[in-house]
């Protein structure tokens, strides 16, 4: 069973950028799935809810892509969600729009991933910093599942990153496909941490 896939990438520099835009390049044709560039959209950060409502309405599965700034998103994915997430649509009385919907982040860091440990510099792992986006999914009736990584990315070489390029078009593909093995998905530390047991084999 297909379904169609919104890919929400915000990167407000992408002309800076080595392994988004190559994440982004690796996605871009694929049938079913719809890139949606918000920092081209929305300059300003006059986000359209209406317009933002009406995509995720079309999409049964969002992917947030985006680096990691500080531990957290770029701005506009904070504005994004504070003004399309609507009380009434998204959650609360009535707000069961996004029920039934797949909700994941594919995200980059600076950092290797020995890093993202408890005892390591930062002290948690990338899918503790995203728990904000994560509750956000479970208020909103929402599949969570573990976030794709690309760790270590200021000494990634070429091959690494058409590595992970690949990786990150096998899961778009599978997840557009329902070829996901979603309890798999939803215990990984990352998704891409064992592509064969997420993707079944």
């Amino acid at each position: 069973m297909t379904a169609p896939v919104l890919v929400l990438f915000a990167h407000p520099a992408l002309e800076r950028s080595r392994i988004q835009r190559r994440l982004l390049e690796a996605i871009e044709d694929c049938p079913g799935v719809t890139v949606h560039d918000l920092y081209e959209a929305y300059p300003d950060f006059d986000v359209d809810a209406r317009r933002e409502q009406e995509l995720l309405a079309a999409h049964g599965t969002i992917v947030m892509q985006h680096p990691l700034f500080w531990y957290s998103a770029p701005a506009l994915v904070k504005q994004w969600l504070d003004l399309v997430l609507e009380h009434g649509w998204a959650y609360g009385t009535g707000g069961t729009a996004l029920a039934g919907r797949t909700l994941l982040a594919a995200v980059s860091a600076g950092g290797r991933e020995p890093a993202y440990r408890a005892e390591g510099l930062n002290g948690r792992s990338v899918r503790d910093f995203l728990a904000p986006l994560e509750q956000t999914a479970r208020l909103c009736g929402m599949d969570w599942l573990a976030p794709f990584v690309v760790h270590g990315t200021h000494a990634l070489e070429p091959s690494a990153i058409e590595r992970a390029a690949a990786e990150y078009r096998r899961v778009v593909e599978a997840l557009r496909d329902g070829r996901i093995d979603r309890a798999a998905a939803r215990a990984a530390p990352y998704l891409n941490a064992d592509l064969g047991a997420v993707l079944g084999g």
